[in-house]
């Protein structure tokens, strides 16, 4: 685990919500996929999603998913597997496009759409892992296959022409790193002082900590009666 590149994300996502920017992306690790999660989960950041060095489509120009029979798609199922809603092209849509674009009276083309099918249907995954099931239809594969080029794209809110997000600073230091047990992170969440974390004090600030069983928040983990080390204070 990086802090000093955790403490880098702090300062950059803080002054893209001053400068009252909508979109900005996150170099891709474990650590900052599980923190962007956690600040979708308390409500600072729209959404998470993973792309390349380009940002990512909107919603309104994707391609919408093509319901099967049998397939049942929930409401529910979308609001935890939001990536449903948009699939990307299958082999089949891909050669139907080529089919409509290349005219097939004239042999030379025919022949072109034909290697272009074949070199297609040969790259295009039958089945989606978790990891591509996040990207939307215009990542390519090289993009998942390169981890240079791996970016977290995170939509930033605001309310009453404010930022959501308008502090975050990191508490454990790359030399000092904080470990606090459930008792003082109840004390904390109760707004007093532990050790050397201040208490919760503004309405609506979060405090992160590296847990077993992943990054919670400190009322989650008091709730469930686990401690951890202390990562950042987002405010």
């Amino acid at each position: 685990m990086s802090l000093v590149n955790l403490g880098n994300i702090c300062s950059h996502l803080q002054n893209a919500s001053k400068s009252r920017l909508g979109l900005t992306s996150i170099p891709l690790t474990k650590l900052h996929l599980a923190l962007a999660l956690g600040l979708q989960k308390e409500g600072f950041v729209s959404k998470v999603t993973l792309g390349g060095r380009a940002p990512p489509l909107p919603p309104s120009l994707r391609e919408p998913i093509s319901v099967s029979e049998g397939a049942e798609i929930t409401p529910d199922k979308l609001q935890e597997e939001p990536w449903l809603a948009f699939a990307k092209p299958t082999a089949q849509d891909s050669g139907a496009l080529l089919k409509k674009q290349i005219p097939q009276e004239n042999p030379v083309s025919t022949q072109i759409s034909k290697k272009i099918l074949a070199k297609t249907q040969r790259t295009t995954p039958t089945k989606l892992t978790p990891q591509e099931s996040l990207v939307s239809s215009q990542v390519s594969k090289e993009i998942l296959n390169n981890p240079a080029h791996q970016r977290l794209w995170l939509g930033l809110k605001y309310w009453n022409n404010q930022p959501v997000l308008s502090a975050m600073s990191l508490v454990s230091k790359p030399t000092k790193r904080i470990w606090l047990n459930s008792d003082d992170l109840g004390r904390i969440a109760r707004g007093r002082d532990a050790g050397y974390v201040k208490g919760l004090s503004s309405p609506g600030e979060c405090l992160f900590i590296s847990t077993d069983r992943g990054v919670m928040e400190v009322r989650h983990c008091v709730e469930k009666k686990i401690g951890g080390m202390v990562l950042c204070r987002v405010s």
